[in-house]
């Protein structure tokens, strides 16, 4: 029976390398001498240091030139947390990089297939959703409606089998 997985899974290599060209270009343009502005990369987590909001958001600006030079989508940055004071005048910022179905994107993926009408069945298999139906066009035609309704989820759909 025909099926595949939608998943949300970066590129970490990629990630990585836009993270490092990024922090780069902070230590090299003039706006930044002088300044504590960097980046720090832990698996899942990006941390932005710099001494103002508006320096926080031209290093997230530069982040996301750097993420979508090298073909990442910058919808996996959760750019939503708070920019939190650090001491004295200085401020950080914590990003999570998304991986993973979370459970309410995953119910909503569920539901969505079952109101199309669609002869195929989905099922929440940990961080990613298995979709499997008789035939491949019907696969096709659900991988179409879950890319147009989860416009703003970075879906990738992996492990098509025939």
């Amino acid at each position: 029976m025909p099926s595949f997985d939608a998943v949300i899974d970066p590129n970490l290599v990629e990630l990585r390398n836009a993270i490092e060209q990024s922090s780069r270009e902070i230590g090299t343009r003039f706006d930044f001498k002088g300044t504590s502005a960097r980046i720090e990369h832990k698996e899942y987590e990006i941390t932005l240091y710099a001494d103002s909001d508006f320096q926080i958001a031209q290093i997230t600006d530069i982040l996301r030139a750097k993420l979508a030079k090298r073909s990442v989508d910058v919808r996996y940055i959760d750019t939503s947390a708070k920019v939190e004071r650090i001491g004295g005048d200085k401020v950080k910022q914590v990003l999570r990089v998304k991986s993973g179905v979370e459970s309410d994107i995953a119910k909503k993926m569920q539901t969505l297939i079952k109101q199309s009408k669609m002869k195929v069945q989905s099922t929440i298999q940990g961080d990613s959703v298995r979709v499997s139906g008789a035939k491949r066009d019907d696969l096709q035609a659900a991988i179409a409606l879950l890319r147009k309704e989860l416009a703003e989820v970075p879906l990738s759909f992996n492990n098509f089998r025939d």
